[in-house]
């Protein structure tokens, strides 16, 4: 997929990915150990930090799949 050294739009997906996923995750880890004092509705199945971890984990898979050291 790359030609002439260009780098793979994948690999920059995958950064946005992983950058995200380590904001949100690091939100709502904080979110955790410091709860707020109204809570919205389905607090206890701590969205944040899921999802943060399935973003910081798919990001994670994209940057190391199309890093541009590696040869293709």
């Amino acid at each position: 997929m790359k030609t002439d050294g260009a780098i793979s739009i994948w690999f920059f997906i995958g950064i946005s990915l992983l950058v995200n996923g380590v904001l949100i995750l690091g939100a709502g880890l904080y979110e955790f150990s410091h709860p707020p004092e109204t809570k919205v509705v389905l607090y206890q199945l701590h969205a944040n930090v899921w999802w943060g971890a399935v973003l910081l984990l798919c990001g994670l898979v994209f940057c190391l799949k199309s890093a541009p050291s590696r040869a293709s």
